[in-house]
């Protein structure tokens, strides 16, 4: 558990990139772990868009909110990850949804997020996770068809930079035991 909670522990939202290629075995090694990762029922209703064109990049930060502090990794980072989901498969039985929270993709993309972003960290790549964009603008930028969600964009490459850690709340912060 040590090698995993160390990952845990040291892997930040990097913004700022070297200009060096990310050789595809790595990124495929990355991808992998999004192969891994669980889902509900195991959906695995994500899907994974690469982006190298630097074009296609630069409409990608063009979606992005104003002021989002990610715009620049976006084009510098040698490759953005579009992390989309599939619509009314998890959470579904008998096309039927199951949850109080309806579709479990955004539930399911995190988790597959997370390990793409662990799995990076301990190949000597770093990330960070965008989510302040316009979906919708972006989905169109990269094909998304019908029926599937663009939920965040991944930037991925050599860390230039590396911020130190957020201060955290204590586990007996947010921990409680029987009841809230």
């Amino acid at each position: 558990m040590a090698e995993v909670m160390k990952a845990i522990q040291e892997r930040r939202s990097v913004r700022n990139y070297e200009d060096k290629d990310v050789p595809e075995e790595l990124l495929n090694q990355v991808l992998e772990a999004v192969k891994w990762a669980p889902s509900w029922a195991n959906t695995q209703c994500w899907e994974v868009v690469v982006v190298r064109d630097p074009a296609v990049k630069e409409r990608l930060q063009a979606t992005l909110a104003k002021g989002n502090p990610a715009a620049k990794a976006i084009v510098n980072a040698p490759v953005v990850l579009a992390m989309c989901g599939k619509l009314q498969s998890s959470g579904y039985y008998k096309n039927e949804v199951t949850t109080k929270f309806g579709d479990w993709f955004l539930f399911d993309l995190g988790i597959a997020t997370q390990n793409l972003c662990l799995a990076a960290h301990d190949a000597g790549l770093a990330t960070v996770i965008v989510g302040l964009l316009d979906h919708d603008k972006a989905a169109q930028v990269l094909g998304v068809p019908h029926g599937y969600e663009l939920v965040v964009l991944v930037p991925l490459g050599y860390p230039s930079k590396v911020p130190s850690a957020p201060k955290r709340r204590e586990v007996s912060e947010f921990t409680h035991r029987e009841k809230f």
